[in-house]
Order: structure tokens, then C-alpha cells, then sequence
């Protein structure tokens, strides 16, 4: 039997190029289940117009599968420990390329909604796992060299992201965002299993505090209902966002006692305890939210108002990631050698800065002058990212790291879909004030329509063509204003950073990630 035999068949160490080739495997599953937080960014309008929707519906297609990956992080750990890592992996691989499938061949948008729920279910573990079974198989000396592959697909995902999803789009179909995922998923499944499975954890049968689970579920999902549903139903003014809203302030005040008292936590509350990491976690959750508010609202706009197709808005909102995954590498030396508050307050102030100079945006940018600000913006994202994470976990005991890890995670990715929803909300009310606004003076001494009626026009093409340089105006204004409010966010959320002790120990990246 030959070593590659042997290496296959588990009777060998993982090594040499088959070492690499697991590796990429398990990095390729991170990479799909990123990519799937931005791919369909730029789709939204695509989407919503197949299938009849309007846009704010559309952003669903986003929400839905943060939010339900979000839910399942927390419950990796318990997962891995109840059926093994390398079997809920493999299984979470497998179930991803299914649900691809489901959401690709969608008819209808209900259909896709509860493609995307599933499909976020099964990517939630595949984030934490490919990167603990990386840690597995590699050796120690090893370990910075995997950590560093699964750093990058993590940082190269959501770049790759925009633009892929607008080739698809334009190139092809919005279908296809979702079913080039099916060959890669299910192709790696049995694969990796064939592999890996001589890394499998022992089992714990430990219990799952399934009160804690469905209260979780029930508050969370009650909350982004109401978000999504509450501009099409002029909000509490339905009585159905009135017990929305009910039920996810109840649900979220019963599950915070429930938690606190169970021996067996779904999510360890306690660590709470700890001010450097509560005050991390606010400031993780700000301005990632405010950072997927810039990003979903950025290709809307193009797309909507600019005249950019999905490749050109995927291209010009992609920029944010080169000079993040340049500085990636110092910013993670950095937070070792530097106080982390101070790295955190620069990039936070940077990108708050940034923001506020797209605040000045007009309807006549060209590409590089709306792409220009969001490439500087990735030069402030690994300053906060990197060290406001190691500050989070190095500012509660070891013991609680991994605890510590997932509920960040958790609401981090809330935050990124509450963000998303409060934004196209916001975004379409305040457009439709500045309409209002705008339209009694635009025209005022009936000059422009005077110069269009002499160009051939009849009044009722008049009427059109001033509405739309109304609507035009009004959706740019309306984009600027929500843009003053993020880049306020980043401000106070550099300020709220110090109040944060500085960390006494410091976490290795594997940890942090």
C-alpha cells in the first residue's frame, strides 16, 4: 500500500500535498459560507424584480440568512460535542450544497426565504469548525501557516463576494449565485469525511437547554419580522408589528433571565460580567452594523438610481476589501504589541471619517470618485476587527473563551441584519420626505420645463422627466443623510472604546477567530 493509499484509506498522517489539499477543502467551505453574506448584495434588485417583490422585501434574501446563521453559531460547540466536529461539519457541508439547490431552482419568494433560513443553518457551523479541524490537522509549528489560510478565505470572501454576484447576475441569471455552491459542497462532503474522520472528537453527551434554544429562535425571529415587515405595514400603526414587537421585547427579557439561571446555558450570559468585554461586544455590534449598512446600501443606490449594472456595482463596492487584506497582516501584529483600544479608536475614527465624506456624494460621480472613499475604507477595517476581538476574549477567563467567542459572534451577525433592515427602511422613508420636499421647488419659475418642452416634449413627458430629476435628487440626499448617521456610529463608537480597561493577558488568533 502506497503512503497516498494509506493517507486515504486513514492509516497515515495527513502530510505533504494531501496535508494542503484538506486544508483548501476546509478553507473552501469557510470561503462559501462568507461568500454567501455578500453575494447577493448587488442581486437584490435582480431578484426583486424576477420574482415580483419589491426591494425592501428583496433585502430578505440577506436577513434571513445572517440571521439564522447567527442562531446556529452558539450552538456549534454543543453540536460538535453531541455528534462529533468532523461529523457536523461534513453534514453542514453536505446540507449547504442541498439548500444552494433549493434557493437556485426557487419559483416563488417564500421559496427562497426558506431556502436562504436553511442554507444559513447549515453555514452557521462550517465559520468556526473549518478553522478548529484546520488547528487539528495541521501540526503546532504549523498552526500560524493554517491559521493565516483560513484568515485570508475569511477576508477574501466578502471582497469576492459583490463582484461575483453582479457577474453572475449580468452574465448569467441571479439563480446561479446560489448554485455554484451545489458541485463545490457536495463534492467536498464525503471527501472531507473520508479524511478527516480519523480526527473525530470524542463524544459528550451533554444537555442543550432547549427552553433557552426556542426562546432565542422565537425573540430573534420576532425582532427581524417586525424590522422587515414594519415599512410595508406603516409600522406600529399594524397591529401585527404591535405583537411583533411584543413578543420579541418579552421573548428577549424572558430568554435573558431563563439563560442566567440555567445550569446549561444555550448562551453564557455571564461572561457579561466582565466590563472589557461587554463594552468590546457594543462596539463590535455598532460598527459592524454600521459597516453592512454602508455596504447593502452602497450597490442599491447604484444599481437603483446610478445606472450601474450588477457587475459595475459589485466592482465599485468590492474596493472596501483590497487594502483590508494588505493591512490584515500588520494590524493582527499590532494588537500583540499595542494597547488594542488605541488600534481600535484609529480605525473606528478612519472610517468614520471616510463616511463622512461620502456624505458629499452628487447624482454626477463618476466610478473612482465613488470608489476612491470605499478602498480608503479598508484601511480602518482590520484596525477594528482584528484587535476589538482580541480585546473581547482577553477580557474574560480562559475558560470562558470559547462561550465569549460564540456569543460575539452571534450578535455581531444580528447586528449586521438588524442593520440591514433598519437601513432600506430608513433609506425609502427619507426619500420619499425629500420628494416631498423637493418637488414644489424644484421648477419653481418653470424654467426646465420650458427647455424640455422646447426639445420636443409634451407636458406629460414633462411631468415625467421632472419627477425623475426629483426622485434622483431626493434618493442622494436621502443616501447622504443616512450615510452622516453611520459615520456618526464609527465616531461614538471610537469614543465608547475606552471605556474598556486595558486587557491583562493577550489571546492567540486562533482564539480570536
Amino acid at each position: 500500500m502506497t503512503a497516498l493509499e494509506k493517507a486515504m484509506s486513514g492509516d497515515a498522517p495527513l502530510k505533504g500535498g494531501l496535508l494542503w489539499l484538506v486544508a483548501i477543502v476546509l478553507a473552501g467551505a469557510n470561503f462559501i459560507a462568507v461568500l454567501d453574506m455578500t453575494i447577493a448584495n448587488v442581486s437584490v434588485p435582480n431578484i426583486a424584480g424576477s420574482l415580483g417583490i419589491s426591494s425592501s422585501q428583496g433585502t430578505w434574501v440577506i436577513t434571513c440568512y445572517s440571521v439564522a446563521e447567527a442562531i446556529t453559531v452558539p450552538l456549534t460547540g454543543w453540536l460538535a460535542a453531541r455528534f462529533g466536529a468532523v461529523r457536523v461539519f461534513t453534514t453542514a457541508m453536505g446540507a449547504f450544497g442541498v439548500f444552494s439547490l433549493v434557493c437556485g431552482f426557487s419559483t416563488s419568494f417564500t421559496m427562497l426565504v426558506v431556502g436562504r433560513i436553511l442554507q444559513g443553518i447549515a453555514g452557521g457551523p462550517l465559520i468556526p469548525l473549518s478553522q478548529t479541524l484546520l488547528l487539528r490537522i495541521f501540526p503546532k509549528e504549523k498552526a500560524a501557516a493554517a491559521t493565516a489560510l483560513w484568515a485570508m478565505t475569511t477576508l477574501t470572501a466578502p471582497i469576492l463576494g459583490p463582484i461575483l454576484g453582479g457577474w453572475l447576475c449580468d452574465s448569467y441569471s441571479w439563480q446561479m449565485i446560489f448554485l455554484i455552491n451545489v458541485p463545490l459542497a457536495i463534492m467536498m462532503a464525503p471527501f472531507a469525511w473520508k479524511m478527516l474522520k480519523r480526527f473525530e472528537t470524542k463524544l459528550e453527551r451533554s444537555p442543550i437547554d432547549l427552553i433557552g434554544l426556542a426562546l432565542m429562535i422565537v425573540a430573534v425571529g420576532a425582532l427581524q419580522l417586525m424590522l422587515d415587515l414594519g415599512k410595508e405595514h406603516d409600522w406600529f400603526e399594524s397591529g401585527m408589528i404591535v405583537w411583533l414587537a411584543v413578543i420579541a421585547a418579552i421573548g428577549i427579557t424572558v430568554f435573558i433571565l431563563w439563560e442566567m439561571g440555567e445550569k446549561h446555558p444555550i448562551v453564557n450570559l455571564r461572561v457579561f460580567r466582565h466590563r472589557g468585554y461587554t463594552t468590546a461586544v457594543v462596539v463590535i455590534a455598532a460598527g459592524f452594523g454600521a459597516m453592512f449598512a454602508a455596504n447593502v446600501l452602497t450597490p442599491l443606490w447604484l444599481q437603483s438610481y446610478m445606472g450601474y449594472t450588477s457587475t459595475w456595482a459589485g466592482l465599485a463596492t468590492a474596493w472596501t476589501g483590497v487594502l483590508a487584506v494588505v493591512c490584515a497582516p500588520a494590524a493582527g501584529l499590532l494588537s500583540t504589541k499595542v494597547d488594542p483600544r488605541k488600534l481600535v479608536f484609529f480605525g473606528l475614527v478612519w472610517l468614520g471619517g471616510v463616511l463622512a465624506i461620502r456624505t458629499f456624494a452628487t447624482t454626477d460621480m463618476s466610478f473612482w470618485q465613488i470608489s476612491g472613499p470605499l478602498l480608503a475604507m479598508g484601511l480602518g477595517l482590520p484596525f477594528f476587527f482584528v484587535p476589538v476581538t482580541t480585546l473581547a476574549l482577553a477580557s474574560v477567563e480562559e475558560h470562558e473563551t470559547a462561550a465569549a467567542a460564540g456569543l460575539m459572534n452571534f450578535l455581531r451577525t444580528l447586528s449586521g441584519a438588524v442593520a440591514t433592515s433598519v437601513v432600506q427602511t430608513s433609506w425609502e422613508s427619507k426619500t420619499q420626505v425629500m420628494h416631498a420636499e423637493l418637488a414644489p421647488v424644484v421648477d419653481r419659475y418653470g424654467e426646465v420645463s420650458h427647455t424640455l418642452a422646447a426639445s420636443g416634449m409634451n407636458s406629460e413627458q414633462t411631468l415625467q422627466a421632472l419627477d425623475n430629476m426629483t426622485q434622483s435628487q431626493a434618493v442622494m440626499l436621502s443616501t447622504n443623510e443616512i450615510m452622516s448617521f453611520v459615520s456618526l456610529a464609527f465616531f461614538l463608537s471610537a469614543l465608547l472604546i475606552w471605556a474598556a480597561p486595558k486587557p491583562t493577558r493577550t489571546v492567540a488568533m486562533g482564539a480570536a477567530h
